[in-house]
């Protein structure tokens, strides 16, 4: 991974934008057990109440510890540390590109084991009758790309492998399409609704079921109801892919319409640069 050209121009927004990340991804209780951050409060900044500047962002796994840290220059130093027993063994200094792709995958573990712990924890209550089956399949309004990402890891065995591959595309499709149709009315409704509702209302209806029926059973139509989940997820990530589809589409009318723009105010004759 090469270096962000952000990293260099507004280092403290870059550094806020890593910690932002991982405080969207993961759950305040995992955040204030896994990531630190280090700060430089000058007397000005203690004065005025401000937080002063990231100087060293950590996060802490059970064998080994991240550490990005900034001078102003910008000079970063990245390291990856193995720690046992509270004490480092081996430290391997990382660039930034390589330290930045350490750091989001280990966000990316973080966030499908608390995903599989949340879903432990809700199928013990579904086991002893205190919770619906399926209950925990919930895509939430406010925390929606974490809840797609998840999802996959939150269904566990109970699906067949296809239907979980189905649903991991169907959550990156859809994750895709809503970044591209914020603010955009009616298109925006239509894919967050279908991640919130049409999606996990899918598997709710088969989680219900019971396991050995739900494999076996012949339905009217000669399907069993797993052939008829990856059927109807099928149709799921269809629809999904027409949304990513149409709305890049629209994000290439707006190229093109200012290429034309671009033409016109320069004088160009064509909108790719010789």
């Amino acid at each position: 991974m090469t270096e962000p050209a952000e990293a260099a121009e507004d280092p403290q927004a870059f550094l806020l934008g890593l910690v932002d990340r991982a405080r969207h991804a993961l759950s305040p209780v995992l955040v204030a057990r896994v990531l630190v951050v280090e700060r430089r409060r000058t007397l000005s900044d203690r004065v005025s109440g401000r937080p002063g500047a990231i100087t060293r962002i950590s996060l802490l796994g059970r064998q080994e510890t991240l550490t990005l840290r900034y001078e102003p220059g910008p000079r970063w130093a990245g390291e990856a540390a193995l720690v046992y027993h509270g004490a480092t063994v081996i430290r391997r200094p990382l660039g930034l590109g390589d330290w930045l792709t350490a750091f989001a995958g280990r966000v990316a573990e973080l966030e499908a084991e608390a995903a599989g712990d949340a879903a432990t924890s809700s199928l013990a209550l579904q086991t002893l009758g205190l919770e619906p089956p399926g209950s925990e399949i919930q895509v939430g309004e406010a925390k929606i790309e974490r809840d797609l990402r998840t999802l996959p890891a939150r269904l566990g065995r109970r699906v067949p492998a296809e239907a979980i591959a189905q649903v991991g595309r169907i959550g990156e499709l859809l994750v895709d399409a809503l970044d591209r149709v914020a603010g955009q009315g009616e298109a925006e409704v239509m894919v967050r609704r279908t991640a919130t509702v049409y999606l996990p209302d899918t598997l709710r209806a088969y989680l219900v079921l019971p396991p050995e029926w739900a494999a076996h059973h012949v339905l009217p139509d000669g399907t069993t109801p797993a052939q008829a989940l990856v059927a109807q997820l099928g149709e799921l990530e269809n629809a999904a892919t027409r949304m990513r589809d149409a709305a890049a589409e629209h994000d290439a009318s707006a190229l093109l319409v200012n290429g034309r723009f671009l033409s016109q105010r320069l004088g160009l004759s064509r909108f790719d640069l010789p």
